[in-house]
């Protein structure tokens, strides 16, 4: 019997309740104090800061805030704050330190020039004369630069400050900011005069003592691949948020670019360990890192960046280089780093599904790989020493092996890396190549039937005739896999034992229980050289043919049981054995549910947001850390009946049940129900039951024993072509109201389309039966949104053939422009492509993912309107838009909050609060780097201030707004400012602005209720890209501000 996932008794949540406090995940000090109104602040810092303690901090070199703001102690690449004017209030101060580009001070905005010999060059204007600019480079400690303006190609200012966001995440606490703050107040306030009063006497950063006997030369003598590999890890969560990729700049204008930098302080090792220890420019000492990581990082910035591609900067470290360096004492190399790799130290249970590479002849790769441990122990699968893996497209036994390792882990969502996948580790005993695992019934050949891709190789399940994979039992740390062969169903558990006359050869062993069988049934189990014997009930038998070892089961009314035995030892061994090994086990009684795997329910906080402002965002705590080291990075949920609990999916393949909605700022109890689920990225609760979208197949959970855990993943629909590129994620997952299942397969990154899921939008029967493809042309696409006309919202991500980001309304049967995606369009103008409702630049939303519209009362003005999430900037948006013949344009606009601390990309509103619950995650290319989240966005009834009306009309825009705005202010011009630019769709990666140029706003009319604005812009034209920036009065006299990104395609009259 199947039990639904119901409520947690109040017993038991009190129990987790009363349990000890496991630790919710660590919020960022910035990010707490930017949840804090700045006057607050402000009054805090006066009464509690302390001014001397402020001051020390101030000056402190990992803080760099001395070397921009005091003309005594560096270079004003910042306003002097003893010179502050009027505008600069205490609470003023507080804002541009947790959020510095919020408002720059005229004088201060960053100016990158491009020269015409394409060289890139950044810094603050420092003045300029009908010949030339006059730069100060931040980099080089404010040296003067002077470019001639005949050079410049093109000249853009960033919206971005040079003082980088976070700085409060150098301090320890809240009462170093309040200290740092009262500082900053005083000087303002009190001018020169406090400010001398105030210099601490020391400002030296101070060294580790074991810094001055390191061996250097040993360090860099030690750096090979595997440091290599760590120093990619570091510069991918750390460095290239602000010094970006070969390819993707990063988020601060004045990092070096390392492949065409000129390191003004030395690029060898040794200098660059110099300056990762002591800072240079605005390049704060890494205080966090030890040697070795310092080195380890500097290898990769050199043999990745500076050896291929700037390798005038790169420094041989040879013998004689070695020799020049500090002598340091002989093996001194500081203390260890953490060494800790949550991916290999996570246990996911006793099998984990992904795509393996088997390795050998082939290639040999299992796309929809189930890797089963055999032996007994703790940790789960990762921590064994012999392992089994199956394929449950072609139901082959692939792999058998044994070692030390379980994989390399080298792939997307375990180390990071792209373009790869993982391989077995160890000591394969044996393997079968890609083709099926049991003959067809009808002819008994073994014959691979699957559709090729373009590449001319096979890829999805087998024919429905043929074979069908039912999903996968768990009973305490054993796995049974469900299939049907023909009309025969079979049973399968993997296992291993051990002949006491051959301690070192593992036997492997598969039991098999069949249902009645109508037809025969014909196994390939093992190449030719490989020992094969059978144990169990007389009928089945062994044969040869092909160069394989076969089953043989004849037709048989009754059920039947087998187990067999692989072993790379000899023929004879493995016959003597066999006498003596155990019948084999029943099945059955192993798919009734078993014992509970996760009785621990952890409990977490909510932390409620102040409702300051129009949202307040309630931060949900992780249960981390927990005993399976299980991360948390959140792909997908949704509610269970009665809406007090709800079940939650991560990317590294877990459901957990989440308890204690009900109390806005209680205890949550989490529950882990399931695991080893492959790339999990949607869930979806249909009728009580829960659904996972995986890469491989759609999964429904089933409690079998109603203990709260899934003891079945039943395989829903496994349509998915699933090929070995790691980018072709399956996410998001709707359903409309007769229970159809939606989701968004995304294409390869860099390659055109293999199979036909490559790209497209996909629909599966309510009964999960068949899959259908209702549009193509995708790149990316992160989620689904159903619309009430039968129509879907789609984002996608900027690419190749796809200049920018996007927001889709897509129809059945459309093509969405990314000729890589699967298609048969040849056409590659813009014309033969649907277009967006609207391109999104990178600098507004660097990544969009799913949007949701709002239905609920308790959103006033906002109810009716469509909100986007974003993974890229963790943003929340309203996308007011219009249809006009057909065509869907508009634009996004930003909610007033501050950013969430991960990408958001899974948002729904709860159905008994009415607010609106986002989860998310961060992987790569994302500015927002949390691992994971989830949040509650919750309306206080204060003034929204949103456009949710757009509509491009000849000669004009018209914005309406959810609340009245003073109609005089309104009226202005000058308090609106448009400018618009073209793009390049291509087979190159993304495009850059093309004519960006501003448009006058001739007029500005109001309408009579204050809440619509008609821009006159008597050059508009239909355009990919538009920015509308507006600061005005609000009924009241409140400010108003905001930015609009949109494209306009048709101007009716």
């Amino acid at each position: 019997m199947t039990h639904h996932w119901r409520p947690v008794p109040l017993a038991l949540v009190a129990a987790a309740c009363l349990s000890p406090h496991l630790g919710a995940q660590p919020e960022s000090l910035a990010r707490r104090l930017a949840t804090e109104p700045p006057a607050a602040l402000a009054k805090d810092a006066r009464t509690r800061g302390d001014a001397a303690r402020g001051a020390v901090l101030f000056f402190q070199p990992f803080l760099g805030c001395a070397k921009c703001h005091d003309a005594e102690a560096g270079v004003p690449l910042g306003p002097d704050l003893t010179r502050a004017d009027k505008g600069t209030t205490a609470e003023h101060l507080i804002e541009s330190v947790l959020a510095p580009s919020k408002q720059i001070k005229k004088g201060y905005e960053t100016v990158t020039v491009v020269t015409t010999d394409d060289r890139t060059i950044t810094g603050l204007l420092a003045g300029e004369t009908a010949d030339a600019l006059a730069l100060v480079d931040p980099a080089a400690n404010g040296r003067r630069v002077s470019v001639p303006k005949a050079d410049v190609a093109k000249r853009t200012t960033a919206a971005q400050s040079l003082m980088p966001d976070g700085l409060a995440d150098l301090l320890s606490d809240r009462q170093q900011f309040l200290d740092l703050a009262r500082y900053l107040i005083e000087v303002a306030e009190g001018g020169p005069g406090r400010a001398r009063e105030l210099r601490p006497p020391v400002t030296a950063l101070v060294i580790p003592g074991y810094e001055k006997d390191l061996d250097h030369a040993g360090l860099v003598r030690a750096l090979d691949d595997k440091a290599l590999k760590r120093g990619e890890a570091i510069y991918a969560r750390v460095c290239a948020n602000c010094h970006g990729t070969k390819d993707q700049p990063g988020s601060l204008p004045a990092s070096p670019r390392f492949a065409a930098h000129a390191f003004k302080n030395g690029s060898d090792p040794y200098s660059l360990y110099q300056t990762l220890t002591r800072g240079y420019g605005l390049m704060a000492p890494q205080t966090w890192m030890v040697p070795r990581q310092k080195y380890d990082v500097i290898h990769y910035i050199r043999e990745t960046y500076l050896k291929p591609h700037n390798p005038g900067r790169y420094t041989k470290a040879d013998g004689a280089y070695l020799a020049k360096l500090p002598a340091g004492k002989k093996g001194e190399f500081g203390p260890a780093p953490a060494n800790v790799e949550p991916w290999a130290a996570a246990d996911y249970g006793p099998s984990l599904m992904n795509t393996y590479e088997v390795g050998g002849p082939g290639p040999n790769i299992a796309y929809k790989g189930v890797a089963v441990r055999l032996d007994a122990g703790a940790g789960g699968v990762s921590r064994g020493k012999r392992w089994a893996l199956f394929d449950h497209d072609t139901m082959r036994f692939a792999a058998a092996w044994t070692g030390d390792g379980f994989i390399d882990w080298k792939g997307i969502h375990f180390n990071g890396q792209h373009q790869i996948h993982p391989k077995l580790a160890g000591d394969v005993a044996f393997a079968n190549p890609v083709g099926p695992g049991w003959a067809d019934p009808e002819t008994g050949g073994f014959s691979d039937p699957r559709p090729l891709g373009r590449d001319k190789r096979p890829y999805g399940p087998l024919p429905k005739s043929w074979a069908a994979f039912k999903g996968a039992y768990q009973y305490g740390d054993r796995t049974v896999l469900s299939y049907r062969v023909g009309r025969a169903d079979v049973l399968e558990l993997f296992g291993t034992e051990s002949d006491p006359k051959q301690p070192g050869v593992a036997v492997f062993t598969r039991t098999l229980e069949f249902g009645p069988t109508a037809h025969d049934l014909l196994a390939r189990l093992a190449p030719d050289g490989v020992a094969v014997e059978l144990v169990g009930e007389p009928g089945a038998e062994l044969a040869r043919a092909d160069g394989f070892v076969l089953l043989k089961v004849p037709a048989r009314r009754e059920p039947r049981r087998v187990k067999v035995l692989l072993a790379k030892g000899t023929a004879e061994a493995l016959q003597a054995y066999a006498k003596t090994s155990p019948a084999p086990v029943a099945l059955a009684p192993l798919t009734a549910g078993g014992p509970r795997r996760w009785p621990e329910v952890l409990k977490t906080t909510v932390t409620v947001g102040k409702d300051s402002g129009p949202f307040a965002v309630d931060t949900f705590g992780l249960p981390e850390p927990n005993s399976w080291n299980a991360q948390l990075r959140l792909t997908g949920f949704d509610f269970l009946p009665g809406g007090q609990q709800m079940a939650v999916c991560s990317w590294d393949g877990d459901v957990w049940l989440v308890s204690g909605l009900g109390a806005p700022g209680g205890a949550l109890a989490w529950q882990r129900i399931a695991s080893g689920l492959f790339q999990p990225l949607g869930l979806k609760v249909r009728d009580g039951a829960i659904f996972v979208c995986c890469r491989d197949q759609i999964v429904k959970l089933r409690d079998l024993n109603g203990d709260g855990e899934a003891d079945f993943y039943e395989c829903f629909n496994s349509d998915h072509q699933v090929t070995e590129h790691f980018h072709e994620f399956a996410m998001g997952l709707q359903t409309d109201a007769d229970g159809n299942f939606y989701y968004a397969k995304s294409g390869r990154h860099a390659l055109p389309a293999l199979v036909p899921h490559h790209g497209t939008l996909l629909k599966v029967a309510k009964d999960g039966s068949t899959t259908e493809v209702l549009a193509t042309g995708f790149r990316a696409a992160n989620g689904v949104c159903l619309n009430p006309d039968g129509t879907f919202f789609v984002t996608d991500q900027e690419g190749f053939w796809t200049p920018k980001n996007r927001i889709n309304l897509v129809t059945r049967g459309g093509f969405y422009g990314n000729m890589w995606g699967y298609t048969d369009q040849t056409d590659t103008s813009d014309a033969a492509m649907k277009q967006p409702l609207c391109w999104v630049t990178n600098s507004f939303d660097r990544s969009p993912a799913e949007l949701v519209w709002v239905t609920s009362d308790n959103w006033g003005p906002l109810k009716g309107a469509l909100l986007n999430t974003s993974y890229g900037h963790g943003k929340l948006y309203v996308v007011p838009h219009e249809v006009v013949n057909g065509q869907a344009q508009g634009g996004m606009c930003a909610l007033p909050l501050p950013t969430f601390p991960t990408g958001i990309m899974r948002p729904r509103f709860g159905p008994v609060d009415g607010q609106l619950y986002v989860c998310g995650m961060f992987a790569w290319a994302g500015n927002q780097t949390a691992a994971g989240g989830f949040y509650r966005v919750r309306y206080t009834g204060q003034p929204v201030d949103l456009p949710v009306g757009l509509k491009a009309r000849a000669g004009g825009v018209e914005v309406t707004f959810t609340d009245p705005l003073d109609a005089t202010d309104a009226a202005d011009p000058k308090n609106y400012a448009v400018k618009v630019w073209g793009l390049k769709r291509s087979q190159n990666y993304g495009s850059k602005h093309i004519d960006e140029r501003p448009l006058a706003v001739q007029k500005a009319t109001v309408s009579a209720d204050g809440k619509t604005v008609r821009l006159d812009l008597p050059d508009l034209a239909p355009t990919w890209g538009m920015e509308i920036t507006y600061r005005v009065k609000g009924k009241g006299g409140r400010t108003v501000t905001g930015t609009i990104h949109n494209t306009v395609h048709e101007l009716p009259k």
